[in-house]
């Protein structure tokens, strides 16, 4: 079994405001991140690697908050597919999140949590607040950025805005734009967050007060189908009843699956801030790469040709399925850069990407090499 590997948390502090998408300007943005293995004296050997939605910067090492091991542990680590005896890996905490980057439970300028009042934020917004990161380390240019889900977003939006400083981009799980249906699942999960009374408006911070917990419980709930795959969830509850004495969120959890999705949600809102939830959601719900090169998916790669890229999709992903990520491909071959494309068979749905997948490592390890 994987033990946790040795890392090195840190945070930095941009030295200069992030201007926005919006056309309005964040100050004092401070990232969370964390390192993986040593630094070239070339510093040339670095992989970028960004986090999903729920996800954060503790690829590889224990959860400071749930125990957990990191989300990618069994991906990243000496002799893994992303090699740390042989590469210096960075994930970043996204603005907008919960876990030492600056987002919506921070502080403004008058004292004050932000709360609503965090401005509106972009996949390419996240991106940039990265690449100010690079920058302020000395990072000119990556052996790779490698991304899943929104992840893999963040990836692309780094490979169409930032052309030329990555040798290499990873895409798994993804897609260069949301889907009707894909917003409608988050609206639901931002409508239950805003429903509970304990939202207050977004203004839930300080004085004891306790934050939408039942609404971001739900909201992660509802999330959580799409990321599993019909199969999987057969396998491995069907309708297996619960035991009619356990209780759940205070209902009766009649079925297996129900109490799973419980625990689930119940457990989320143990680590993650509901108005970060709101914003993140919303910035993938915006994100369209083809709507940012003026309607044409290709024209958003044409500096890109000299990058390789590696596109992954799960058959039995639905909510990013394969046909999403040959439209990345096609497009990418519209520019003639060098793209390999893979649909892996794996029964776990979206979530294969974090799972034991052992064809996805092979193919991670022969891209990133």
């Amino acid at each position: 079994m994987a033990t946790a590997l040795a890392s090195q948390l840190n945070t930095l502090d941009l030295a200069q405001p992030l201007p926005l998408d919006s056309g309005k300007v964040l100050p004092n943005v401070r990232l969370a991140y964390e390192t993986y293995g040593d630094l070239a004296a070339d510093r040339g050997n670095v992989i970028l690697i960004f986090h999903a939605l729920t996800g954060d910067q503790f690829v590889a090492r224990t959860h400071p908050i749930t125990g957990k091991p990191g989300w990618w542990q069994r991906m990243v680590g000496p002799g893994l597919p992303i090699d740390t005896s042989r590469y210096h890996v960075i994930c970043a905490n996204i603005i907008g999140g919960c876990m030492g980057s600056t987002g919506p439970a921070d502080l403004a300028e008058d004292g004050q949590a932000y709360g609503m009042r965090f401005p509106v934020i972009t996949i390419r917004d996240m991106v940039r607040a990265q690449v100010a990161l690079l920058d302020q380390l000395g990072i000119d240019r990556l052996h790779a950025v490698v991304g899943g889900s929104m992840g893999g977003m963040l990836a692309l939006s780094f490979a169409a805005n930032w052309p030329g400083r990555a040798d290499c981009v990873l895409a798994i799980a993804t897609t260069a734009r949301h889907s009707a249906q894909n917003i409608a699942f988050h609206e639901v999960g931002r409508q239950a967050i805003m429903a509970d009374p304990d939202w207050r408006g977004g203004d839930y911070y300080g004085g004891g007060r306790k934050g939408p917990e039942k609404g971001l419980s739900v909201a992660r709930m509802a999330a959580h189908i799409t990321y599993l795959s019909e199969a999987g969830l057969t396998e491995k509850f069907g309708r297996r009843l619960q035991d009619r004495d356990a209780k759940s969120f205070g209902f009766d959890a009649d079925f297996q699956v129900e109490s799973y999705l419980r625990h689930q949600g119940i457990a989320f809102t143990n680590r993650f801030d509901a108005n970060s939830y709101l914003y993140i959601t919303r910035a993938m719900d915006y994100f369209d790469l083809a709507e940012e090169a003026g309607g044409r998916l290709a024209d958003a790669f044409a500096g890109a040709s000299g990058t390789r890229f590696c596109v992954i999709s799960f058959d039995t992903d639905w909510l990013y399925p394969t046909a999403e990520s040959r439209n990345i491909v096609h497009a990418l071959n519209a520019v003639a850069a060098p793209v390999s494309f893979v649909e892996l068979s794996a029964p776990f749905g979206h979530d294969s990407f974090l799972l034991d997948v052992p064809a996805l490592d092979r193919v991670v390890k022969g891209f990133v090499g």
